[in-house]
């Protein structure tokens, strides 16, 4: 990893740019698969799954025996994790449910919001080389306790034409009964617009890679809601001279280990600590089984030494990285000026693997500095919040002549009018 010492300011947009991805050569070859799902449906599926994954199907839908099979394989142990999950996942979600509230805004006059499920929600789950499990229970959790009708899932099979155990058994344990072997932009697509087999959908989730997430933008122009924008995943770590190096070495592997375009930054104000923590990232890299894509993670990544704590700080919220952790003495201190970030880690003892798998918290967060603007996934995430008003006579004669008089100054007379006549009535 690059030591970079006592930046300047004027660096700092270079420093923590993200790899460019060109967006119109993703666009030219992800439109003629979309167009091909929505023309040619399931038969599209398969000659895709077919070129892409080297898997000839005769049938997209998982069964009922694959779920029985798939839950027989997995562990006691394997089993009690994902269930303390789940649990964990469950708690924390179900208390961002929110009550209604009736509000008089003035005599005879109450507005409220309620919250109502999406009807159709559409789970796409990365496969391959890491078959995120996890992410059934950071998507399916909220997605039952908002009460969505329908939860579809799609996720692409290994190449012998089979879901990963740990995968059915998820989805089975959460009571997700539609998942369908199809990965990459022809899931998106099947998911937007429908097939003969896959239902379409009002709103897609999941991560992917960069075909995945060029689908998911295209498809939102027709009108389909996606859950956020998003790249390749991120971790930032700001450790101070409390640190442990191992531990954080450990933090910055666990991310780059995601894939070769994972983004991993330090940023530190000891110049020793950054040496020591390089040095242990050296050390632990050589042990990991997916060291290939972790090296190509790390060559990219950087290390900022910073002049002192407030540089620091200032630097992670101009940066707004995915993952945060503060591996620093006042670790809550620090974290309540921390303004942009998806989710943040607090202390030598959180790592994000925990945020990841179990703490309870959601995994799927925005990226490539979407944290600026962009919320993780939640509970909101599978609602949407629909505003009530009641006015009655008494609060007509009262907000009426307001209405009105705003009507006019616009010279929108039939607004004005939709007041008056019922003004006029009541006084008759």
């Amino acid at each position: 990893m690059e030591i970079i010492t006592f930046p300047d300011r004027n660096r700092w947009p270079e420093l923590l740019a993200r790899p460019v991805i060109a967006s119109e050569d993703l666009d030219d070859r992800v439109k003629p698969i979309l167009a091909a799902v929505r023309n040619r449906g399931d038969a599209a599926l398969k000659e895709f799954t077919a070129r892409f994954d080297s898997v000839e199907l005769d049938q997209l839908a998982v069964t009922e025996q694959e779920f029985a099979a798939a839950e027989a394989m997995l562990s006691p142990a394997l089993k009690a994790a994902i269930g303390q999950a789940r649990a964990n996942i469950e708690r924390f979600h179900a208390s961002q449910r929110e009550a209604i509230q009736v509000i008089e805004t003035m005599p005879g006059v109450t507005c409220w919001r309620k919250s109502l499920p999406i009807r159709r929600v559409g789970l796409y789950i990365p496969g391959g080389t890491a078959p995120l499990f996890s992410t059934i229970l950071m998507l399916g959790v909220p997605a039952i306790l908002a009460g969505c009708e329908t939860i579809v899932l799609c996720t692409p099979p290994a190449k012998d034409g089979t879901v990963q155990a740990a995968m059915l058994y998820t989805a089975g344990l959460l009571g997700i009964k539609q998942v369908f072997k199809v990965g990459g932009a022809q899931a998106i697509a099947a998911l937007a617009f429908g097939t003969e087999s896959i239902p379409a959908v009002d709103k897609i989730f999941g991560p992917g890679n960069q075909y995945v997430t060029a689908a998911k933008q295209l498809v939102s122009r027709d009108g389909i809601a996606i859950d956020l924008p998003a790249g390749p995943s991120e971790v930032c770590v700001v450790a101070d001279s409390s640190a442990h190096p191992a531990f954080v070495a450990a933090d910055l592997l666990s991310q780059a280990e995601h894939g070769s375009d994972s983004q991993v930054l330090l940023i530190t104000d000891s110049e020793a600590m950054a040496r020591d923590i390089v040095a242990e990232v050296d050390a632990q890299l050589a042990l990991l089984p997916r060291r290939d894509m972790a090296t190509d993670a790390i060559a990219h990544s950087r290390v900022l030494v910073m002049r002192s704590r407030e540089e620091m700080v200032e630097v992670v919220n101009e940066y707004a990285p995915e993952h945060l952790i503060l591996s620093v003495e006042k670790d809550e201190e620090m974290g309540e000026q921390i303004t942009q970030a998806g989710s943040v880690f607090l202390g030598h003892y959180t790592p994000e693997s925990a945020g990841d798998y179990a703490s309870g918290t959601n995994h799927t967060l925005p990226t490539n500095g979407f944290a600026r603007a962009y919320s993780g996934v939640s509970l909101d995430s599978f609602v949407k919040k629909v505003t009530f008003q009641k006015i009655t006579h008494q609060g007509l004669t009262a907000l009426g002549p307001i209405v009105a008089i705003m009507a006019e100054a616009e010279q929108l007379q039939a607004h004005a009018r939709a007041v008056t006549i019922r003004l006029d009535q009541q006084s008759n």
